[in-house]
């Protein structure tokens, strides 16, 4: 069940399923690119995913990770244009996907459920915010243990050594959710694992001083 669906009757579900369309996608593959026509709005139910963005240069810039239950597309069911952004799978993934037609039927029907919708497009937009200004007014190191910092909250586990953040993350693609280069990511990742506050095994990072972090994170 997604989460954002719970509150619907047996009936409204059974009715939804018409209108689903299933889609299994194996890691690496592209979901949608960015410029293409949308076709509905997506739910991933099982894997993970990455937003992103090319930019002119060719550097990948990610925008979020989408996590099982979470919908994503969400902006084409009131702007009937292209993909802002692309998708692709870090995971075998498997995705639900909803016609825009079909969803503002079902969010006309359902207030609780349309409120939901645009809380998510909220916290989306929040997000989008808060990147142009770490990008336009912190540093590389800030930006980084902001992201780390919020990796951890959202994907941690503790350990006996710290908080080990169970999503692994390549240094390029540490260098694409920051928007700085891999050799510049490379060299904040040793200056933190010097100062105390991380560690790294294999492609999983610990946090092992959360208070020195945020002290990375707050400097501009």
């Amino acid at each position: 069940m997604i989460p954002i669906f719970a509150d619907l009757e047996e009936a409204e579900l059974n009715e939804l399923g018409h209108g689903v369309r299933v889609r299994r996608v194996k890691k690496g593959a592209i979901i949608f690119v960015e410029g293409e026509p949308g076709d509905g709005v997506y739910f991933l139910h099982s894997g993970k995913v990455k937003i992103y963005k090319l930019m002119e240069d060719g550097r990948e810039k990610i925008l979020h990770f989408v996590n099982p239950g979470d919908v994503f597309a969400e902006i084409l069911l009131f702007d009937e244009g292209n993909f802002p952004a692309s998708a692709a799978a870090l995971e075998n993934s498997e995705i639900a996907v909803i016609n825009n037609a079909e969803m503002r039927r079902i969010l006309a029907a359902n207030p609780q459920l349309a409120w939901r919708m645009l809380g998510i497009m909220s916290r989306r937009l929040r997000q989008a915010f808060i990147q142009v200004r770490d990008l336009a007014y912190r540093d590389v190191h800030s930006r980084l243990a902001a992201v780390l910092k919020d990796l951890a909250a959202e994907y941690g586990r503790s350990t006996d050594r710290g908080v080990r953040i169970e999503l692994a993350l390549s240094q390029q693609e540490l260098a694409n959710l920051v928007g700085a280069s891999r050799e510049t990511v490379a060299r904040a990742l040793s200056q933190f694992k010097k100062s105390g506050c991380l560690d790294t095994d294999q492609r999983y990072i610990c946090v092992t001083d959360m208070e020195a972090l945020e002290e990375w994170a707050e400097m501009a």
